[in-house]
């Protein structure tokens, strides 16, 4: 969007002082209609101020003239609406019943009805009304949005961006849906003698039901570049009253007064950790066992009244017995069942093992038929829980064939489900986009071809089966990674080798129109892991690199092994992930992330120096500005995985060998 304004031009039409001169109708700055509305003293009677969802709104029950003010307040050297603008809302709108409207906000000129300007919303639509006037015929614009849920009781942050024949709309940072009009927006839509209406049409007809959080107009600039991308992109924020972002106490003669009235809603679960989700924020979460006092920040339990823990030493807690060296492990829980534990083992006889978390141990619950098994994937659609599995080497008929399992909770065992043909698989990743389910399929190689393409199949509802979706070009591909930054989604690849050497790029993709897309390539070597995690609002990603090699150039093997890998964090304004740390790694095969009361700590699997497979593995603790900083050395031998899980008492990270069949269960002792 255009960063001019338009200008009131004050020009005497008869030129006899020739006098010419403009004055701008506003500045670049945002105009708060929410502050404004509510800096009134004979509002505060009708504005009460509500919590919900861990964010604070105004909920309007006054009359609309009081939640009303004229027009002049924001544009003082002209009465000209600015051509060029957007409009930022943040909103939680309760369910509507079919065919009501409500409005956000009107502009009416005084003494007559026609709205100069507005936004209007039904069920699953959005109208943005202006007046036009040409050749002393004057008509309303209604440009509508269709399939626009926001009647659905959640926070959203909506911009309409207006330019000449251009209208957007953009809701929680997502991808804009833009409407072109026959005409452009009006270059002199004039505000002489009108006032600006917060949450009516001057009527109590259509009056606005839900809370209010922001009510901005931006002149000359689209607000959708400057406040996304977003950690919370339903609540980004441009200009929000103050009194909305702290709690508005004051003190009297000793006692404390609310500025408005307020209320929240709030819960208190006891008992066992539950989940923390945008549906969950500002629910409380008592822990009788820690005696701590939980607020959900809609990502994570954030600590109100605490014990506060801290890693003291690591101990051993289990040796687990394995039919084989393991070349992964995945650890889940199934609600109501407990705790598992399910090793990838690399013989093919007697198979992988499924473990079950009883009385506070692993025991051995289930075999599986697999081939030289990689990995596994635990993830679920609906109510329903699945395990992947990813074969390396072909089955007894000679059928290069990876595996879906279905958990049976009748007959407490995973049941096969479903077969799909894979090239050397090396990992899945299970995630959900839009409600949708997908897998990906890291597929290393093809006989001697490195250089093929790795699978995204998409869950069909219809047959019950995944079906190929996408198929993206991968070399030696050994790892796939997913995550979520505001609305948008990743998928990165972790590539090993090209047939000729392991200095090669491992690649970024987005998400964007239903297909993902290239985003960054990063330079790997003998990539075998990627891991994704989150301190505060930053963003990291991690690789491990594990074989400096190309062919026909010699090397000493501790050259080969001993070898930088790296942390990624994600600039926002660069939008692309630039390097954080390098750490020294030795054949690094996995990264996991994990926290223990308020720190957070990374765990490497070193599995190989060159000379020895006994290795130490090493434990991270992050230190702020010193980065992370290595606080444990814990001997490994031929690391091949780490997996952290928590019960409700304990702490522990569990690692596979591909080197001897033994997995190993730590505890982490606090203080």
């Amino acid at each position: 969007m255009s960063a001019l304004l338009p200008v009131c031009l004050w020009v005497v039409l008869s030129l006899t002082t020739g006098l010419k001169s403009w004055t701008p109708c506003t500045d670049l700055q945002p105009l708060d209609m929410l502050s404004e509305v509510i800096s009134s003293s004979q509002s505060l009677a009708g504005v009460r101020m509500v919590q919900s969802q861990g964010a604070r709104g105004f909920r309007l029950s006054a009359s609309p003239h009081v939640l009303s003010f004229p027009s002049s307040r924001l544009f003082k050297n002209c009465h000209l609406f600015p051509e060029e603008f957007s409009l930022l809302v943040t909103v939680k709108i309760p369910s509507l019943p079919p065919k009501k409207n409500e409005y956000l906000f009107t502009v009416i000129p005084e003494g007559r009805g026609n709205v100069l300007l507005g936004l209007r919303y039904s069920e699953n639509k959005l109208h943005f009304l202006f007046w036009n006037m040409e050749d002393s015929q004057e008509w309303q614009t209604k440009v509508t949005f269709r399939g626009i849920f926001l009647a659905n009781d959640r926070w959203h942050t909506l911009v309409v961006a207006v330019s000449g024949v251009s209208v957007s709309l953009s809701i929680d940072c997502s991808i804009p849906i833009e409407v072109v009009l026959d005409k452009s927006f009006p270059a002199f839509l004039n505000t002489t003698n009108s006032r600006i209406y917060v949450g009516s049409r001057r009527r109590r007809k259509g009056f606005f039901s839900g809370l209010l959080r922001q009510l901005v107009l931006l002149p000359g600039a689209d607000a959708t570049s400057t406040i996304c991308p977003n950690a919370r992109p339903r609540l980004a924020e441009l200009s929000v009253p103050e009194v909305l972002k702290e709690l508005p106490l004051r003190t009297e003669g000793g006692e404390i007064q609310l500025m408005y009235p307020y209320e929240a809603d709030m819960k208190v679960t006891l008992g066992p950790k539950p989940p923390c989700s945008n549906s969950e924020i500002s629910q409380f979460w008592m822990d009788t066992s820690l005696k701590g006092l939980f607020l959900c920040n809609g990502i994570e339990w954030i600590p109100v009244l605490e014990r506060k823990e801290k890693l003291d030493y690591v101990e051993e807690y289990q040796n687990l017995a394995t039919a084989s060296e393991s070349m992964g492990l995945e650890i889940f829980l199934i609600p109501n069942v407990g705790y598992f534990a399910v090793m990838a083992n690399k013989n093919n006889q007697p198979g992988s093992a499924l473990y079950r978390w009883t009385n506070g141990k692993f025991a051995i619950h289930q075999y599986f038929a697999t081939y030289q098994a990689q990995a596994w994937k635990h993830f679920t659609i609906e109510k329903r829980i699945f395990l992947a599995l990813a074969n390396f080497e072909k089955n007894d008929d000679g059928e290069e064939l990876s595996a879906i399992y279905k958990w049976n909770p009748k007959k407490m065992k995973f049941l096969q489900y479903q077969t799909i043909p894979t090239y050397s698989a090396r990992d899945w990743e299970a995630f959900h986009i839009d409600g949708e389910t997908f897998l990906a399929v890291a597929n290393h190689r093809e006989g001697n071809n490195h250089n093929i393409n790795s699978v995204i199949y998409k869950w069909n509802s219809s047959n019950g089966l995944f079906e190929i979706n996408q198929t993206i070009p991968t070399s030696g591909a050994y790892d796939w990674e997913f995550f979520s930054i505001g609305p948008y989604s990743f998928l990165v690849v972790a590539n090993t080798f090209n047939g000729t050497s392991t200095n090669i790029q491992s690649h970024i993709y987005i998400w964007l129109g239903g297909t993902f897309r290239p985003f960054q390539s990063v330079m790997t070597f003998g990539a075998s892991d990627w891991e994704f995690f989150r301190i505060k609002d930053r963003f990291f990603l991690a690789v491990a690199n594990s074989h400096n090699y190309t062919v026909g150039i010699k090397m000493q093997k501790t050259e080969e092994y001993a070898i930088i890998s790296s942390i990624y964090e994600l600039n926002i304004t660069a939008q692309q992930f630039v390097k954080y740390q390098d750490i020294l790694t030795y054949s690094a095969v996995d990264w996991e992330f994990f926290t223990v009361g308020e720190d957070y700590f990374l765990v490497v699997a070193n599995s190989y120096d060159g000379n020895s497979f006994s290795v130490n593995s090493v434990i991270y603790r992050w230190q702020g500005y010193e980065g992370f900083v290595a606080v444990h050395y814990l001997p490994t031998y031929g690391c091949r995985d780490w997996e952290a899980f928590k019960t409700n008492n304990s702490s522990y990270i569990m690692y596979s060998s591909a080197k001897e069949p033994t997995a190993r269960v730590l505890k982490l002792k606090t203080l």
